[in-house]
C-alpha cells in the first residue's frame, strides 16, 4: 500500500546548525503518528517543512504519491495538508464560528463576482459554509461557545477551536503541533479522545507532543529524534523500551520529573 505521505533524507541545515538530517518516514492512511524528542531536536523544523513554511535544504516529501517538497504553505494546504501551532494561532476578536468560518477558505469556489451580486451559487456556499462550521464546533464539543470571542475563551477551548478551524479546510493529514501544550490533566485525556474521533472522521494525524501520557496512549507508532537524526521508531510500547530512547527522551524526562 502507498503511504500517505512519504519523506526521504529530509535535511535542513541552518548555517552551520543541522536542524534534521537525513531523515526517512512515512505515514500511511488512518494512522496517529507521534513525532517526538528533546527540546532542540528538530520536531517542529519537521513541521514546518512539511506545511511549506521552510524550504528543505535536501530530501523529499511526497504526498499521495505527488511530490511537494518546497512547496509554499497555501499549496500545501490545497494538496490536503493543515496544522495546527505551538502557540495558538486565532483570530482573538472574532468568534469561535468566525474562526471556523475562515478555515473553510481553502474549499470555497465563489468568485468576487458572485460576492459582489450575492448570486445563487454564492448564497448557496455561504449556507453550507455555516452549516459545516456549526457542524465542525459541535463535533468539538464547542457548541456553547459558537458566539463567544476567541480571546475570551479558556485556553484549553482555545486549543480545541484551533483545531476546528484545521479540520474545517478538509484535510487528509492532520499535524497537530504539540496540541497538549498547556493543559490539565482531565483536558489532556479529552484530547486524547477528540484525536480518537477525528480519525474516526477519515482524518490521519502526525502529532508533535512533550505530554508522554498522550502519545503513549493515542499513536499508533512513535518517531523519535535526537538532535535532527531519527534514532528509533515503532510502536509505543518498543519505543517505550528502546535504550537510545530511555537514554535520551525517555531517561532524560524521569530524572526531570
Amino acid at each position: 500500500m502507498t503511504p500517505l505521505l512519504r519523506v526521504t533524507e529530509l535535511t535542513r541545515v541552518f548555517g552551520g546548525l543541522v536542524a534534521a538530517k537525513d531523515l526517512d518516514f512515512q505515514v500511511d492512511e488512518g494512522e496517529v503518528v507521534g513525532l517526538i524528542g528533546p527540546n532542540g531536536a528538530g520536531k517542529t523544523t519537521v513541521f514546518n517543512m512539511l506545511g511549506g513554511t521552510i524550504v528543505p535544504t535536501s530530501g523529499r516529501i511526497v504526498f499521495e504519491g505527488r511530490e511537494c517538497t518546497g512547496l509554499p504553505p497555501h499549496r500545501i494546504a490545497r494538496l490536503g495538508i493543515t496544522r495546527t501551532f505551538q502557540i495558538t494561532s486565532l483570530f482573538p476578536t472574532l468568534t469561535a464560528l468566525e474562526n471556523v468560518r475562515i478555515g473553510t477558505h481553502r474549499t470555497q469556489r465563489g468568485s468576487f463576482v458572485g460576492a459582489f451580486w450575492r448570486t445563487r451559487a454564492y448564497r448557496a456556499e455561504e449556507d453550507e459554509v455555516d452549516r459545516r462550521a456549526v457542524e465542525i464546533i459541535r463535533f468539538l464539543a464547542l457548541d456553547r461557545q459558537t458566539d463567544v470571542l476567541a480571546q475570551n475563551l479558556p485556553y484549553g477551548d482555545q486549543r480545541k477551536l484551533e483545531i476546528a478551524v484545521a479540520l474545517a479546510a478538509r484535510p487528509k493529514l492532520l499535524l497537530l503541533d504539540e496540541p497538549a501544550a498547556g493543559m490539565n490533566p482531565d483536558e489532556s485525556r479529552r484530547l486524547m479522545n477528540v484525536i480518537r474521533a477525528i480519525v474516526g472522521l477519515g482524518v490521519t494525524v502526525l502529532l508533535v507532543e512533550h505530554h508522554m501520557k498522550v502519545v503513549m496512549g493515542v499513536c499508533d507508532r512513535i518517531i523519535v529524534l535526537d538532535h535532527g537524526v531519527k534514532i528509533a521508531e515503532g510502536t509505543p510500547g518498543q519505543v517505550a523500551n528502546d535504550p537510545d530512547v530511555i537514554r535520551v527522551y525517555l531517561g532524560r524526562g524521569k530524572a526531570d520529573a
